[in-house]
């Protein structure tokens, strides 16, 4: 039996070590795709499609209702504003019965005298009006008939004195003369109904001074002073409240009671720092003077002299 011997396993030559040593060929990379291009913004969703119209009478009628809302809104805002500008004897529903005032003009205060103060006010303290006097004088209301004497400017004393009775002129004149009375304002008129009316202001250096003249004449709360003319007695005006009386001012009231002669008449002092007013109003006739346009002359004047 041959015997065989076993062949050891040959080593690999320098060649064949090398070409182990050597990396084989690399492989060509995997193609790599190209990057997607931006696309545009996508665009907005289409509207939904429009509920189906309303038949055209529906649309008329609710045209119809809104111009009705609106012409009703219209009407009630003018209608509103109608009234809050209406008197309340105009407003149908709401009228009164008349109660005899007259109708005069939107009064306002005249402008003073650039520095003056106002007569009540804390650096006057005479108490002096230095607006012009005959622009404190009440004016005439509508339908008078101005006194062709008395016409809103300046008059003498024997003017003011004419108003009393003739056995009280001589006194009244020479108190004037001697108080410190530096000028007077008048304004007259008669209404329709025959009721006349003259209005005095008398001004002082002071309001001592034209306390002085109110002290002087008697004239207070229960005394009228001197006897105005064609007057039997005068008496306190029992229904005057002093409505409208304003502060740092007083009115004395008087009327002159019946049987009174052939007018009966109403007088009022209204006193108010350095002035002095006097209101005369007289008619002829059983039904004497009307009390409540007395009653508001005094009043508006006294607002006046305030």
């Amino acid at each position: 039996m041959t015997e065989q011997t076993a062949t050891p396993p040959t080593e690999p030559g320098p060649e064949a070590a090398a070409s182990a040593a050597e990396p084989g060929p690399t492989p060509a990379p995997a193609p790599v795709a190209p990057p997607m291009p931006l696309l545009p913004p996508a665009p907005p969703p289409a509207p939904a499609p429009p509920s189906p119209r309303p038949p055209r009478r529906a649309l008329r009628a609710v045209a119809r209702w809104t111009v009705a809302v609106l012409v009703f809104g219209a009407v009630g805002a003018g209608t509103a504003y109608g009234i809050t500008s209406m008197e309340r004897t105009d407003v149908p529903g709401l009228a009164t019965e008349a109660d005899g005032r007259w109708e005069y003009p939107r009064l306002t205060l005249p402008a003073l005298p650039a520095g003056e103060p106002r007569p009540f006010s804390a650096g006057n303290p005479s108490e002096i009006h230095h607006a012009d006097l005959r622009e404190l004088l009440l004016p005439a209301p509508a339908g008078a008939t101005e006194d062709k004497k008395l016409k809103g400017g300046w008059v003498g004393t024997e003017q003011f004195a004419s108003e009393y009775a003739k056995d009280r002129r001589a006194g009244l004149g020479e108190t004037l003369r001697d108080g410190a009375l530096r000028h007077i304002a008048a304004r007259g008129w008669t209404m329709p109904d025959g009721t006349s009316s003259r209005i005095y202001l008398l001004q002082f250096n002071s309001a001592e001074d034209a306390d002085a003249f109110r002290d002087d004449r008697y004239i207070g709360a229960s005394s009228a002073g001197d006897s105005l003319l064609g007057t039997q007695d005068l008496k306190l005006d029992e229904s005057w409240r002093g409505g409208g009386n304003v502060e740092n001012t007083a009115s004395y009231v008087f009327s002159e009671p019946k049987p009174f002669g052939p007018a009966q008449v109403r007088a009022g002092y209204v006193v108010a720092g350095d002035t002095v007013a006097l209101v005369v109003q007289s008619r002829k006739g059983d039904g004497g003077t009307p009390r409540v346009p007395f009653h508001q002359t005094v009043i508006l004047q006294n607002q006046l002299l305030g």
